[in-house]
């Protein structure tokens, strides 16, 4: 392995334990808390296709005329990559980005996709986060989370966005959570049956064999600069760090919807 993707690997370790330990996950117990989680997740699946979709418009030729981009290893592993993530197949076998999977699988539960798609809408009008943020009405956990990694993209440095990319991401679901949304898709099927179709999706493609590809795609652009290994690794910690603020957002809902749930019984006996 790469000693600067080592070096990565030592110096964030505590911080992915942190989230893939995270007392979140302890609480997605139940369907209400599963569709607080969504609504929360949702955003981080689409920035996602976002960051990626600003890799592939700066490794590769996306505009025409055409000519060659930079060096065609890391066009093919960016192109592949696009192409399981934008265009994977459904429980049914029908084309669909991840994130269009993600939102079936949030109607399937019941989950609140209003605000996802308020966001999306007003921002596709006004292409200001702002204004969407405002209207979409997020919490402050989500908007840090959607600004960091907009400030990456801004960043204009693909070394940066290939390392976000690469350790920041979806690899941070932890097996006690895909063993909680098995026992509840065993329960209520017709409710988690997409959810877990899209975890399993996620498993067998991006915690795998895109994981590879997008470590081959950063080590490339990194290379043997090591102000570049460097700028790499403060981005991914930061966003490790706004991983973690977005998990918090998250418990505190489901905390939240769970106090409000549990009856409260007066402290004097009844007759």
């Amino acid at each position: 392995m790469n000693q600067f993707i080592q070096r990565i690997n030592t110096n964030i370790e505590p911080l992915r334990q942190q989230i893939i330990k995270h007392e979140l996950y302890q609480h997605i117990d139940d369907l209400p808390s599963l569709r607080i989680f969504m609504k929360h997740h949702v955003f981080a699946v689409w920035d996602f296709m976002s960051l990626l979709k600003t890799l592939q418009n700066n490794l590769t030729c996306t505009t025409v005329p055409w000519f060659p981009v930079g060096k065609a290893d890391t066009r093919f592993l960016i192109n592949e990559i696009v192409v399981g993530e934008e265009s994977d197949v459904d429980m049914e076998g029908n084309r669909t980005s991840h994130f269009e999977l993600y939102l079936q699988a949030m109607r399937q539960s019941g989950a609140d996709v209003n605000q996802i798609n308020v966001f999306g809408k007003e921002l596709l009008e006004t292409g200001s986060f702002e204004l969407a943020f405002s209207k979409a009405e997020v919490s402050d956990t989500v908007k840090d989370f959607v600004d960091y990694t907009f400030s990456v993209i801004d960043s204009k440095k693909a070394h940066v966005h290939a390392a976000v990319f690469t350790f920041g991401r979806e690899d941070l679901i932890p097996s006690m959570f895909i063993a909680l949304v098995d026992d509840l898709s065993n329960k209520l099927p017709e409710r988690v049956a997409l959810f877990k179709y899209y975890l399993d999706r996620h498993i067998e493609i991006d915690g795998d064999h895109h994981s590879q590809l997008a470590m081959e795609m950063t080590s490339i652009l990194c290379g043997d600069n090591e102000d570049y290994w460097q700028e790499a690794e403060v981005a991914i910690y930061t966003a490790l760090q706004k991983r973690l603020g977005l998990w918090d957002g998250a418990l505190a809902e489901i905390k939240s919807y769970k106090k409000q749930a549990t009856p409260q019984f007066s402290n004097t006996a009844a007759c």
